[in-house]
């Protein structure tokens, strides 16, 4: 029995001890002032030379041209057949939009070309443009 009870004293002083601990005020975390952000690393890739691009060069995008848009019902979608029209949003003569995986990047008008449709560009998407269509 002298095992069990020095045990009981063992559990019964680590409890006490514990409850201690939970009794004592803590104290403030101590606040650190923030540091301004460093982009010089940056700064410097960007201003330099273009040979970091090499790195990207191989990515595959994928480019659709947009000619125009339209929301419908889905009961109107299943009675379309062969030779409906579908209203589009655009006017005719309107610039086709060109999407890089989904942004748009530029505007174009179509032209056939050897018997295959293209797109000749008229008028590329500024960066700023670009970032505002983001928000």
């Amino acid at each position: 029995m002298s095992n069990d009870t020095n045990l009981e004293d063992q559990w019964g002083a680590a409890f006490a001890e514990e409850q201690s601990e939970k009794l004592k005020p803590r104290e403030p975390a101590k606040k650190e002032e923030p540091k301004p952000a460093s982009f010089n690393s940056l700064k410097q890739e960007s201003a330099g030379t273009v040979g970091n691009m090499d790195m990207i060069l191989d990515i595959p995008v994928t480019i659709s041209v947009e000619i125009g848009r339209t929301k419908m019902m889905i009961k109107d979608l299943l009675q379309l057949g062969q030779g409906a029209v579908v209203e589009l949003e655009k006017l005719a003569g309107e610039p086709m939009e060109i999407l890089v995986n989904g942004s748009l990047v530029a505007r174009g008008e179509a032209v056939v070309v050897n018997e295959k449709f293209g797109i000749k560009l008229t008028d590329i998407v500024s960066p700023t443009e670009r970032i505002s269509k983001l928000k």
